[in-house]
C-alpha cells in the first residue's frame, strides 16, 4: 500500500528536487514484490532528505506508522542514553565499568571501560552461553545482568572488536545504578520524549502485542526461537520477550520515529546531547582494531548501501530491520520488515538500501 508524505503538485516538485523518486519507486517495488510473493508479511519504508519524505507500507502493515520489534536498532538508542550521563558528568567513557558495578572485577573485567561496552571491544560475548535456557524459563533481565557480570571474556579488553550485545546490557545496568531509574523509563525521559518519538518504547510499555507487527519467527535462527520445537513462550512474538525490555534489542518503534532519531545526529541540538557529543557517536572509536565502530552505531563503510558515503552511520536488527543516515547527502532510510535479517538482509534490506542510496 502506498502513502506519500507530500501532497499536491508543488509538494511533488519539491520531492523530485530532493529525492530520486525513480530510485525510491524501484526500492518500493522490490519490497512490494517480496510481500506479494508472501516472503515478507509486513514492511514499511521511510526515506527523508531535507523537507522531502517518502513513506510506504506493505502487506499486513496498516500504515507507515506500524510498530515493529526493531531488535538491535535498539543499541544506538541505549548508547545515546549512556552519553546523556556522560554529558551530565556522571560518567566518562574512560571510566572502568567496575566503578559503577563493583562486583565486575574478576580477571580482566577490571580493565573494561564504558567506551568498550559501546564499541564492541570489551571481550564480552554477544549472547550468554545459557541464553536459550534463560529465555525458556522466562528469567528476568536482572538475571541476564548477573550472568553477564560473571560470564567468561572472549579476549582481552581492547584487543579486538567482536559484536557483543552483553556490552550494551551492562552499559544499561551502569545507567540504572547511577540514576536509580528503570532503564526504559530513563530512555523515554532523556531520548524518546525530547525527540518526539511518541510510538517508541523499550519493552512493550502500554502497547499490546496486537498493536505491533508479528515477526516471522519460524524463519529465524534457533537462538531467537526459530526451532522445530515449540518456542512460542519465549520467542520474539511472546509476551515474555516483548516485555523483557532487553537494552540490546527489545525496543518497539516505527519508521518515522527511527527517522527522527537518525536525523537528530545529522543536525543535533542540545535538547538531548551536546552537539559535539552527538557528533562523536557517529565516528570510529576503534582506531587500529579489526572493525570500526561508533558509540552504539555501525560506521563501517559499505554496510548500508552501495551509494552511501563512507560517513554513513546506522544499525540493523535481527528481526528484519535496517536504519541508516548519510551526512554527505543528508539522506536517511528506515526499512522495517517482519522477515528475519538472516534472510531479508540479502533479499530485501540491502538491495532496497542500494536503490535508495543510489
Amino acid at each position: 500500500m502506498k502513502t506519500m508524505a507530500l501532497g499536491g503538485a508543488a509538494a511533488a516538485k519539491t520531492a523530485s528536487a530532493q529525492l530520486r523518486e525513480d530510485k525510491l519507486e524501484s526500492a518500493s517495488a522490490l519490497i512490494e514484490s517480496a510481500v506479494a510473493a508472501r516472503d515478507v508479511s509486513a514492511a514499511t519504508l521511510t526515506v527523508r532528505r531535507g523537507a522531502a519524505s517518502f513513506r510506504r507500507h506493505y502487506g499486513e502493515a496498516a500504515s507507515p506508522d506500524t510498530i515493529f520489534l526493531i531488535a538491535s536498532i535498539t543499541k544506538p538508542m541505549t548508547a545515546t542514553g549512556i552519553m546523556v550521563l556522560s554529558d551530565r558528568g556522571e560518567l566518562s567513557l574512560n571510566d572502568p565499568v567496575m566503578r559503577f558495578i563493583p562486583e565486575f572485577t574478576q580477571g580482566d573485567r577490571k580493565l573494561i571501560t564504558i567506551q568498550q561496552l559501546l564499541t564492541h571491544s570489551s571481550g564480552l560475548p554477544d549472547q550468554l552461553p545459557e541464553n536459550v535456557e534463560l529465555r525458556q524459563r522466562h528469567a528476568p533481565l536482572s538475571e541476564f545482568v548477573e550472568r553477564a557480570i560473571g560470564t567468561p571474556l572472549l579476549f582481552k579488553p581492547g584487543a579486538q572488536v567482536k559484536y557483543q550485545s552483553m556490552g550494551l546490557l551492562l552499559a544499561s545496568e551502569v545507567a540504572r545504578r547511577i540514576t536509580g531509574q528503570p532503564f526504559p523509563e530513563f530512555l523515554d525521559e532523556v531520548v524518546f520524549r525530547p525527540l518526539e518519538m511518541d510510538r517508541t518504547v523499550l519493552g512493550l510499555g502500554d502497547l499490546e502485542i496486537a498493536d505491533t507487527a508479528r515477526c516471522q519467527v519460524s524463519q529465524a535462527p534457533a537462538l531467537y526461537g526459530g526451532a522445530s520445537t515449540d518456542t512460542s513462550s519465549w520467542d520474539w512474538n511472546s509476551r515474555y520477550w516483548r516485555t523483557l525490555a532487553a537494552p540490546w534489542g527489545g525496543a518497539h518503534s516505527t519508521g518515522p520515529d527511527i527517522e527522527k532519531f537518525l536525523r537528530y545526529f545529522l543536525d543535533p541540538t542540545p535538547n538531548v546531547l551536546k552537539p559535539e557529543t552527538a557528533a562523536s557517536m557517529i565516528v570510529n572509536h576503534n582506531q587500529g582494531l579489526n572493525e570500526p565502530r561508533g558509540l552504539g552505531f555501525v560506521v563501517k563503510p559499505g554496510s548500508f548501501g552501495k551509494g552511501c558515503s563512507a560517513r554513513t552511520f546506522g544499525h540493523g536488527g535481527a528481526t528484519g530491520t535496517i536504519a541508516w543516515a548519510d551526512p554527505a547527502s543528508g539522506l536517511s532510510c528506515v526499512i522495517l520488515t517482519t522477515l528475519p535479517s538472516n534472510i531479508s538482509n540479502k533479499t530485501v534490506l540491502l538491495p532496497a538500501s542500494d536503490l535508495v542510496a543510489g
